[in-house]
């Protein structure tokens, strides 16, 4: 068990941030997660996050995979202080931070967001992992299912993947799997581009759109000059930036400030 203190962590934020799908709630102040290929429990008292690993485990995955080496502190600290919207939503949310996920569980996990929200969105990702992923168990004994690989999805059926509640979606993540085996997009090959570049490249992939392919590109990329828009996000800036939101000013950082408007109207329901 490793113990650290960060003011600007909170797991209970992160897990219903919207944008990590294989982290659930697994008791009080009790986090589970599957991740990386691994297995991982939380637990938070304040400000003190205790992960059950191993100090080589926590600095060679969770450290990056968390983001700790960014000081959200002073992102925050670069809010306008006359955005009064803007410092109360980063207030309320201090403690979300930009994962560092897996690009391939990225792309199926918001293609499956379409027109769907996160309680479902679980579902249909756990059912698709227990069905197409690798079966291991934990140092403590827990089993649990990898993401399934590009070639696991692309070697099964589009009649299949509706079994797992993925409906419409199940062929945009048939022909997905299949384009990303086939290698006509190269994933590797993402993390060289710039967002503008690596935005237009995933767009080629069949059912990512727009939105979509912004999630990715924040969440799977961890390109945080990108804004993805769903309605929540509309919202806010239809009533607080009518003249647009200021880009310019904020930069790299738009994208780690998108999740906490995002976060703070989702909670505000």
């Amino acid at each position: 068990m490793l113990t650290i203190q960060n003011k600007n962590f909170s797991v209970s934020q992160i897990c219903m941030s919207g944008q990590c799908f294989r982290m659930k709630e697994c008791g009080e102040d009790r986090y589970c997660l599957v991740a990386k290929g691994k297995y991982l429990e939380l637990f938070q008292q304040g400000d003190n996050i205790s992960f059950d690993c191993t100090q080589e485990e926590y600095d060679n995955i969770w450290k990056k995979y968390f983001d700790m080496e960014t000081d959200y502190a002073q992102i925050i600290s670069s809010i306008d202080i006359n955005d009064t919207y803007l410092m109360t939503a980063a207030e309320y949310g201090k403690g979300i931070r930009i994962l560092y996920q897996d690009l391939w569980e990225i792309i199926i996990s918001f293609i499956i967001s379409q027109q769907n929200n996160i309680k479902r969105i679980r579902k249909c990702i756990n059912s698709l992992c227990e069905k197409y992923g690798e079966k291991r168990k934990s140092a403590n004994g827990v089993i649990y299912f990898d993401f399934p690989t590009p070639k696991s999805l692309a070697e099964t059926q589009v009649e299949a993947l509706f079994s797992c509640g993925l409906g419409y979606r199940s062929r945009y993540i048939y022909e997905t799997a299949n384009s990303v085996y086939r290698g006509d997009i190269n994933l590797e090959k993402l993390w060289q581009m710039d967002y503008d570049a690596a935005k237009k490249e995933l767009l080629k992939l069949y059912g990512v759109g727009v939105k979509v392919a912004d999630c990715i590109c924040l969440f799977g990329l961890h390109q945080t000059d990108a804004f993805p828009r769903d309605t929540h996000i509309n919202k806010v800036l239809a009533a607080q930036y009518p003249q647009g939101f200021p880009f310019d000013k904020y930069g790299k950082n738009s994208g780690i400030l998108q999740q906490y408007l995002f976060y703070y109207d989702l909670k505000r329901g």
